[in-house]
């Protein structure tokens, strides 16, 4: 663990004036894929380093205060990954924005499912104790984290709805919450 520290305190001495020259910009999809993959090792190696801590039966205090730094350190990461609302472009690299074309008159566009017409009619049910019709029960919000919502609890989805985000209830379609014009 100690070697592994030490050869990425000493990598990171030698990239800081590399990543200081790059453009604030110019944070392109190679790079999120290697921050992706960054990530997956940290949490492996969180996951052995708990592992290897529970192994003796006693995690003693210094392995426990390790382990949360090291928790906290993949969270961190997880939250630099999330979508930056900051940057307008950040859509443009996730593989359910591919088939966005722009905005459509009379469409709206459900990511990941593509372009469904606009059906003013159901306009009244996007409100709290209301029901999502069945035509739309099937658009699951992949991810939530994305557009900046909070996962839901247990037994319940965000579905897309007519350009809104909606909180059901996954067994009777009740709406839990609506996000209004969500992106």
């Amino acid at each position: 663990m100690k070697k592994i520290l030490y050869a990425m305190s000493a990598l990171a001495v030698v990239a800081a004036p590399v990543a200081a020259s790059a453009a604030p910009g110019d944070y392109g999809r190679h790079e999120r894929r290697e921050d992706r993959r960054e990530l997956r090792e940290d949490r492996r190696e969180l996951r052995e380093d708990r592992r290897d801590a529970r192994r003796d039966g006693v995690i003693t205090r210094y392995e426990r205060r390790e382990l949360d730094r090291d928790r906290r350190e993949v969270r961190r990461d997880q939250r630099e990954l999330r979508y930056d609302r900051r940057n307008a472009d950040s859509w443009r690299g996730r593989t359910e924005w591919r088939d966005y074309r722009g905005a459509r008159g009379g469409y709206w566009y459900a990511p990941g499912y593509g372009y469904r017409a606009y059906s003013p009619s159901y306009r009244t049910y996007w409100r709290r104790g209301a029901y999502v019709p069945m035509t739309y029960r099937s658009y699951y919000v992949q991810d939530p984290y994305y557009y900046g919502l909070y996962a839901p609890p247990p037994g319940h989805r965000w579905v897309y709805a007519d350009g809104n985000f909606v909180l059901m209830a996954l067994a009777t379609g009740l709406i839990l919450e609506v996000m209004a014009g969500g992106w």
